[in-house]
């Protein structure tokens, strides 16, 4: 489903060149649950928005489904964000004015549907992340773990077969992070392929391969024999009281954490 060859993205600033991908060739084949893993600097959020069709490389290849990106045009690249790819962030991205159901609603305005599509297909959305009894709250109503449901929610709403996660769990208290990291392995279950980034260890192990990189390269690909499962190190985790609940509610505001690139 994903295969790139030699992509390679050079920034410029001023007459300095700045090379933040450098010949990278990997295959994600339809339904993988992957990782793109390393740490600040090494490339992972630019691979992300080329995979993404958010940004174009500066050489090489990128097939998507099929179809050479290079070839497309810039209308055919946002269909393809709005219909074929589902996007999350760290830092949730949510409409701080609209409801839960609102945001959940928004890619939908853009592909053109009715309202009456828009709320239903919405409002089955948000029961997948087991947040409809959510739906008419504010993001400021939230917690950290619900607004990222409510993300991911919105990102499956057109049903992608694509989903691309950016440090989601990473303005997460541990609950939250594996309760997310649970979400996105059932979503794996029914058929999406997912290409997680992070430069955690401990959420890379919940998928099936890593990819390693470290200054704009791929050092080396990882089979994980057995991906851990998020509800096996949820039940491990003392019960949630007064210091946890705190936790979860500094998390829920992400202006107070800085994200990572």
């Amino acid at each position: 489903m994903i295969r790139t060859k030699g992509l390679s993205k050079v920034y410029r600033m001023g007459d300095v060149k700045v090379p933040a991908l450098v010949d990278v060739d990997i295959e994600v084949p339809e339904g993988s649950f992957v990782a793109i893993m390393g740490p600040s600097g090494s490339g992972k959020s630019t691979l992300m928005n080329l995979l993404g069709c958010l940004d174009r490389p500066t050489s090489g290849r990128y097939w998507l489904d099929g179809q050479e990106i290079a070839t497309l045009s810039d209308n055919r690249l946002a269909d393809i964000r709005n219909r074929s790819v589902g996007f999350v962030f760290q830092t949730f991205n949510l409409l701080p004015r609209l409801t839960a159901l609102q945001n959940v609603e928004l890619p939908m305005v853009y592909a053109g549907k009715s309202f009456r599509q828009r709320r239903r297909a919405a409002e089955e959305s948000l029961e997948r992340v087991g947040l409809a009894e959510r739906a008419h709250h504010l993001p400021s109503q939230l917690s950290g773990g619900q607004r990222q449901r409510v993300a991911i929610a919105r990102a499956l709403v057109n049903r992608p077969a694509i989903l691309l996660a950016d440090e989601p769990t990473g303005n997460l208290d541990t609950r939250s992070g594996l309760e997310i990291l649970g979400l996105f392995q059932e979503i794996h279950q029914t058929g999406n392929t997912i290409v997680l980034v992070t430069h955690d260890r401990e959420v890379a192990e919940h998928v099936q391969r890593i990819f390693h990189f470290r200054d704009g390269r791929l050092e080396r690909v990882e089979d994980v024999a057995r991906p851990r499962q998020a509800a096996e190190s949820l039940a491990a985790l003392p019960p949630a009281g007064p210091a946890g609940e705190a936790q979860q509610a500094e998390a829920a505001d992400p202006g107070e954490k800085e994200g990572r690139s």
